[in-house]
């Protein structure tokens, strides 16, 4: 199983982005999926996860604008950003946990002023 991100890019201080993620092929055991990402200089740090039955858990810096989002059987998750800000650029991946954690290829996010 494969994991393509998608949707990241240049973007004004302010505004919204929305990342998809989709699997390349079906993978029952799948539950948990959600995003990651890494600042220039930082550890990669956790942004939002979502279990299989919708509960979601999101880091502290992102609550109230980001969300997560996921559709089960075709494997897929989103996060739709809003009002970002210059400490959101970073490079977001996307993970899967089924039999093995799936990654993705990461995409860039960059937010400029």
């Amino acid at each position: 199983v494969q994991l393509q991100a998608s949707g990241g890019g240049l973007v004004q201080a302010g505004r919204s982005l929305r990342l998809s993620c989709a699997a390349s092929e079906s993978d029952f055991s799948i539950g948990d999926m959600g995003w990651y990402r890494q600042a220039p200089g930082k550890e990669r740090a956790l942004v939002a996860t979502i279990t299989r039955s919708g509960s979601t858990h999101y880091a502290d810096s992102v609550k109230g604008r980001f969300t997560i989002s996921r559709d089960s059987a075709k494997n897929t998750v989103a996060l739709q950003m809003n009002s970002l800000k210059l400490e959101d650029t970073a490079v977001y991946s996307c993970y899967a946990i089924g039999r093995v954690v799936y990654w993705g290829q990461g995409t860039l996010v960059t937010v400029s002023s």
